[in-house]
């Protein structure tokens, strides 16, 4: 199971409170943490990444294990205390302003 830590705006979209756990099977990357709350959490589907390109949302970042993941590519496989449960990953909103 990978624990996935949401922004406050897509926790309503999700109704939970805390972060959720997901099975992504073998399919331990970004992609398939994308496809398993989109598939767990169907209010969720193209509020994390476009539905035409499959890119992220540019107001979205991807951290794991205290490194940005946001420009890796989505098939790499996310880093080992991820995949162990041990950290979670992170989808954090951007903030604006100066």
């Amino acid at each position: 199971m990978i624990r996935v830590v949401l922004p406050a705006h897509l926790k309503v979209l999700a109704r939970v409170t805390s972060e959720v756990r997901i099975d992504v099977g073998r399919d331990a990357t970004q992609r398939g943490v994308i496809d398993a709350l989109e598939a767990s959490f169907p209010a969720l589907r193209g509020t994390i990444r476009d539905y035409a390109t499959q890119r992220r949302r540019p107001l979205l970042r991807f951290y794991a294990a205290g490194e940005d993941l946001s420009h890796e590519p989505p098939d790499a496989p996310l880093p080992g205390d991820v995949i162990s449960g041990e950290e979670p990953y992170l989808i954090v909103g951007s903030m604006a302003g100066g």
